[in-house]
C-alpha cells in the first residue's frame, strides 16, 4: 500500500508537470486558516498555513501546486486494555489516552473559475479546487496509567510515530481584486481519505483524516 501511494502521488506530480511545459501564466497565494477534524473520538482543531504555485492555462483553468502545514491538535479517548492470559489479574484496564496529531500536506489539482477568471479585475470571482494530495501526518500518544503490553493488549500504543494517507481534495474559493496583480481570497477545503492503511499509534484508521479548512490569503499575479 505504501509502494502504491507513492506511485500515485509522483504520477499524479509528473502528469501536471508536463502540463507546466505549455508556459501559462504564474501566480503565487499564501493563506492562514482554522482546520477542524471531523472523525468521531480524534476530533481537534489547528491553525496552519497554505501556499500555492497557481499555473493559468487559461482566463478559467489552471493547476495548482500546494504545500499547507498546520499546528498540533491533541484530543482524548477513554480506552481500556485486555488482558492477553485469563491468569492476568485483573482482566481489564481502564485508562485515558492523550493524543496530539499534526498534518502536513502535499497536493496538485485543477482549479475553476465558476464567474469572473483569474485576472479579471471588476467584481469579484468564485472558483472551485479539485485535487490529489498526500498528508504527512504524526501522532504522539500518552496513557495516563502505565500498562505492560506484554500482559494486556491496548487499543493504540504509548509513543511517537509519523504516517502517510492519501487524499481527493474539494474546494470553493471566492476572491477579489484589490489592485495592481494582487487579489484576496477565501477558501472552504475538505480533505477526503483515498486509503487508510492502520497504524498501531492511530484509533481510529477507517476513512480517517477527514478534515475542513477556512482560510483567508493573498494571490499575486506576476506578469
Amino acid at each position: 500500500m505504501k509502494k502504491q501511494t507513492l506511485i500515485l502521488f509522483v504520477f499524479t506530480c509528473f502528469s501536471t508537470a508536463a502540463v507546466f511545459a505549455q508556459q501559462p501564466q504564474f501566480s503565487i497565494s499564501t493563506d492562514i486558516g482554522i482546520q477542524r477534524s471531523f472523525k468521531k473520538q480524534q476530533r481537534f482543531g489547528a491553525v496552519g498555513q497554505s501556499v500555492y504555485g497557481n499555473f493559468h492555462f487559461a482566463p478559467k483553468g489552471g493547476a495548482y501546486f500546494l504545500f499547507a502545514y498546520y499546528t498540533p491538535g491533541n484530543f482524548t479517548n477513554p480506552l481500556t486494555a485486555i488482558a492477553r492470559s485469563t491468569a492476568t489479574v485483573p482482566q481489564q484496564i481502564n485508562f485515558i489516552n492523550t493524543a496530539q496529531m499534526r498534518f502536513k500536506q502535499l497536493s496538485v489539482g485543477w482549479k475553476k473559475y465558476i464567474k469572473g477568471a483569474y485576472n479579471s479585475e471588476e467584481s469579484w470571482n468564485l472558483y472551485g479546487l479539485a485535487g490529489f494530495g498526500l498528508v504527512l501526518g504524526s501522532v504522539e500518544n500518552a496513557h495516563s496509567v502505565s500498562v505492560d503490553t506484554a500482559l494486556y493488549n491496548v487499543p493504540v500504543i504509548k509513543g511517537k510515530a509519523n504516517f502517510k494517507r492519501l487524499t481527493a481534495d474539494l474546494g470553493l474559493g471566492w476572491e477579489a481584486h484589490l489592485g495592481g496583480g494582487i487579489y484576496f481570497y477565501n477558501e472552504a477545503k475538505a480533505w477526503i481519505p483515498t486509503t487508510d492503511y492502520p497504524s498501531k499509534y492511530i484509533f481510529v484508521n477507517e476513512n480517517a483524516p477527514l478534515v475542513g479548512s477556512l482560510s483567508i490569503g493573498i494571490r499575486i499575479l506576476f506578469d
